[in-house]
């Protein structure tokens, strides 16, 4: 379905207001202004796409407002592009006061801004995530398309891998904290409805908060799986 987005002009003042109407404005017709025209094509995107940050769109070529003025514009989107992108082409159409005013195909240039990590000091691998040793900065998203966002991040993180000062954080530089590791034995409770039975099983896998993993039963051999409930546990439901 297609999404619209009016603009409404704010209503201009005509003329000194007297005494006995002081109280009163009234509203006159406008033109679109480029302005106004970008800032509705940018709203359309931002929730097309459902985004994130401030985004900043450009028109890289001459655009012509409609020749007419009214009290109420709207910018319909015909066509989106397929991905956000720094540059992109978009088709939509302007209807004034709900008629048609004028169809166009505009070449965009844009930039989505966010708050990023970046490392202020040297971070060891496996370290657990710790924001004293980072910093925000604020990035372009669509062409730091893999930075981490500043929203993420908490103890429930470790660093995957040594970071260097100064370095942009991205999505492979963190991993969920493993509540299960390869190679331990963890309680496993298998519950089937109000009957629960517990044993130990061998993890054959690191495993977060949530994550389906591998255990094997030390006595039987055999390999099942199992989801990750806290440290060193993890159940199945039957």
């Amino acid at each position: 379905m297609q999404r619209f987005l009016t603009l409404l002009f704010l209503p201009l003042l005509a003329g000194a207001l007297t005494a006995a109407h002081a109280d009163e404005s009234h509203a006159v017709s406008g033109p679109l202004t480029r302005e106004d025209f970008v800032a509705a094509v940018s709203n359309n995107f931002v929730s097309h796409f459902n985004l994130e940050g401030e985004l900043q769109l450009e028109l890289l070529r001459s655009w012509s407002a409609p020749a007419r003025v009214a009290r109420e514009w709207t910018v319909d989107m015909a066509e989106y592009p397929a991905l956000m992108a720094p540059a992109m082409l978009a088709r939509c159409r302007v209807l004034a006061d709900g008629q048609i005013a004028g169809e166009y195909t505009v070449t965009l240039h844009a930039a989505l801004w966010r708050d990023a990590w970046a490392a202020r000091q040297p971070v060891s691998a496996n370290a657990t995530f710790d924001p004293t040793l980072l910093e925000v900065r604020r990035v372009d998203f669509l062409r730091e398309r893999d930075a981490l966002p500043a929203a993420v991040g908490d103890r429930s993180f470790v660093f995957a891998r040594a970071i260097q000062p100064n370095r942009l954080l991205s999505w492979r530089d963190v991993a969920r904290r493993p509540l299960v590791r390869k190679g331990d034995y963890v309680e496993v409770a298998a519950i089937d409805g109000l009957l629960q039975v517990t044993l130990k099983g061998l993890a054959m896998e690191n495993g977060a908060q949530g994550d389906t993993v591998t255990i094997r039963n030390p006595e039987s051999r055999k390999d099942f799986t199992a989801q990750v409930v806290a440290e060193n546990r993890v159940q199945i439901r039957f």
